[in-house]
């Protein structure tokens, strides 16, 4: 199920499911310490002629107010007589998380209205040893466990009602059940396994409105919550929604976009992709590949790691946009790359080494279990970042153990005879060898590694480099292009007799041989594999990963689902190829197609259905919204570049400012 609406500020992540149902709580790492375990928090609506819980019996509507990272839900039930409208956030700079809720009365008579929050608690990811307990200090409840406290409270004119108790499953359902007749049994102190539920009662005369808040103060002790709480009192909760909508606001409209070069869709779901991938991105570097616990029951694990080329795919896009604060992710990179100068599959948001189905050991021989695109992306990426701020005292610390490290590694990391790097895992983590995705990654971070060790004079090592990656280009040529088939091989394994084995299978993937520099969009090579992926690959009107990729597809299906990655893949092949403005327009499809089939939030998928276009696996995925703003961006450098003034020469048009109607230059006023 779809996480529609997250929330967040670096420290603590909330998000709600496609029925509003609070279903993450990550503190105090996004994607780590999930404290609901993906069990619902309920949200249940009380009168005197009947009772429900969210979504029963309710129209739904899920969106962001403008701007911000602060929703927009609205609930309504014309059994009830009643209009709700939700504003959840995490406030910006506190780890505190708020809930303004309007209630209007539909009636034509007067109506009381009482509103339940269900906390179902799991701290540090399981139901041992909580305590549950009402503390009349604060007049709030209190979920605890070792270091992590949650103090939950209200702020009402109506009377507060709680009660905390035991889930079993099978043996009590929980205490949310005890809402439903409208009275809460007041129980004080509950331990185990434990839930408990926060009541608010309002009186609403005819046709009117009433407002209150709920909050939750997440901390590492007892003190700390209570302070943030008594801050909330002091401050009003009101003002912590303001500030932390006014700082979204300011944050995402930092570097504006022209809004004249882009259709208002394109334009809005630009701004929502870097909202959304935000919450996603640790305060300590790490971006997160995504945080939707559903995910668990089809392999017991996560997404919520980071794995370094998702991450600085990420950075990179961020980077284009203009927001510099990626540095946080490259020093977080320099703090986990192994002392070798390579990086292991994924790693947690806090930095330890993750889960990982890559083994050390494979037919009795040692290997390394990497990927090795990872070490080689985050190079790339580190570069791009250097020609855009050229912040050289940020790169300066790391030269030696990050840039160099990973550098020599690749070098080293080599078959002396065709040049190319060694067998390792391909980004899709399914199968190893010499992948062409690979492969062209490792000749762009190599090339980043030249241009680093040249700007910082080492002009002998910078050519070692160079020549490295020119090697692995003449292989790519030798081994990896099929001449029969007339395109890039999607990998080749070098058997110990000589022979080679070649999977030939088309895949998506392969737009890297131009997306890294290795060969230029218009190289033939290129052409004839793009064309193909094109060709081969359709589907529900956007591409599969591969031919015949049975990830997440339905029984009877021959082809894959559509991901928003590999489609928005193809819009930055047609941006690349582009000579003249109408040459963008396939790739402006694209991005209008990646619009019309975004959550109503803004939320993008990994995949999707291709007959329903629902969304399938996680949501909202990090690297779909960075790919978006990455494309988004090129576009528009691309057309900056091709619409040049006759006059001065330059680009007629600004990123932020332009005359389109009058056609007069920006630059020099010029028609």
């Amino acid at each position: 199920m779809p996480r529609d609406l997250p929330v967040g500020n670096g420290n603590v992540l909330i998000a709600f499911d496609k029925d509003y149902l609070l279903r993450e709580f990550y503190f105090p790492h996004v994607g780590e310490e999930n404290h609901t375990k993906g069990e619902k928090f309920r949200f249940g609506i009380w009168t005197p002629s009947h009772f429900s819980w969210v979504p029963d019996g309710w129209a739904v509507k899920k969106e962001y107010l403008d701007d911000s990272l602060v929703t927009n839900v609205e609930l309504v039930s014309e059994v009830m007589g009643l209009k709700i409208v939700c504003n959840d956030a995490v406030d910006f700079h506190e780890n505190i998380y708020l809930k303004k809720i309007t209630v209007e009365n539909l009636a034509g008579e007067e109506k009381e209205v009482r509103l339940f929050f269900a906390q179902d608690f799991h701290i540090y990811g399981n139901e041992i040893g909580d305590t549950a307990e009402f503390r009349p200090d604060a007049n709030a409840l209190l979920h605890y466990k070792s270091e992590r406290y949650f103090l939950i409270g209200a702020s009402s004119e109506g009377s507060m009602q709680f009660a905390t108790g035991n889930k079993i499953p099978g043996v009590f359902e929980g205490t949310w059940k005890d809402a439903e007749d409208g009275i809460l049994s007041g129980n004080p102190i509950a331990q185990g396994s434990v839930d408990s539920v926060l009541g608010i009662s309002l009186k609403l005369a005819p046709k009117a409105k009433k407002t209150c808040f709920y909050s939750i103060c997440c901390g590492k002790n007892w003190e700390e919550v209570l302070t943030l709480h008594k801050l909330i009192k002091k401050k009003g909760p009101e003002l912590f929604l303001k500030r932390t909508k006014d700082y979204w606001n300011l944050w995402v409209n930092k570097e504006p976009l022209n809004k004249e070069l882009l259709p208002q869709k394109i334009h809005l779901l630009y701004k929502k992709s870097l909202l959304i991938a935000r919450t996603q991105i640790n305060n300590c570097g790490s971006i997160i590949a995504a945080n939707d616990s559903d995910v668990m029951q089809f392999n017991r694990d996560t997404y919520s790691y980071m794995w370094p080329r998702d991450g600085a795919l990420t950075a990179h896009g961020f980077d284009l946009a203009g927001y510099g604060t990626t540095v946080d992710f490259y020093n977080f990179c320099n703090k986990i790359i192994e002392k070798e100068g390579y990086f292991l599959h994924k790693y947690t948001p806090s930095g330890s080494l993750a889960s990982s189905w890559h083994p050390w050991v494979k037919e009795q021989k040692l290997q390394l279990p990497i990927q090795e695109d990872e070490t080689a992306l985050v190079l790339w990426a580190l570069w791009k970042h250097y020609e855009i701020f050229k912040d050289i005292e940020f790169i300066k610390p790391l030269y030696k153990t990050l840039i160099k490290s990973a550098a020599d590694f690749m070098m080293n990391y080599r078959d002396t005879k065709t040049g190319l790097p060694l067998p390792s895992y391909d980004l899709w983590e399914e199968r190893q060898g010499v992948l062409t995705f690979t492969v062209a990654s490792v000749y762009g971070g190599l090339i980043a590694a030249g241009k680093f060790t040249e700007s910082f004079g080492e002009v002998e090592l910078a050519s070692e480099y160079y020549e490295g990656a020119a090697l692995m280009r003449e292989a790519m040529d030798q081994y990896l292009y099929l001449e029969k088939e007339k395109r890039f091989a999607r990998m080749i394994n070098f058997n110990p007799d000589g022979t080679t084995s070649i999977d030939s299978t088309v895949d998506a993937s392969l737009y890297g041989v131009f997306a890294f520099g290795a060969y230029p969009a218009d190289d033939e090579k290129v052409k004839n594999t793009m064309d193909q992926i094109l060709a081969k690959l359709e589907s529900g009107g956007g591409l599969a990963r591969y031919e015949n990729d049975s990830f997440f597809r339905s029984e009877g299906r021959e082809k894959g689902n559509p991901w928003f990655v590999t489609t928005l893949w193809a819009a930055q092949y047609y941006i690349a190829l582009a000579k003249e403005k109408k040459d963008l327009d396939k790739a402006m499809d694209i991005l209008n197609w990646v619009a019309d089939h975004a959550l109503p939030s803004g939320v993008l998928a990994e995949q999707l259905d291709p007959t329903t276009h629902q969304p399938l696996s996680v949501s909202p995925l990090t690297w779909s919204h960075a790919t978006y703003i990455t494309t988004v961006q090129q576009y528009l450098n691309k057309l900056l570049e091709i619409e040049k003034c006759p006059s001065c020469g330059k680009s007629k048009w600004l990123k932020t400012t332009s005359n389109l109607e009058s056609n007069i230059c920006a630059r020099c006023g010029e028609r």
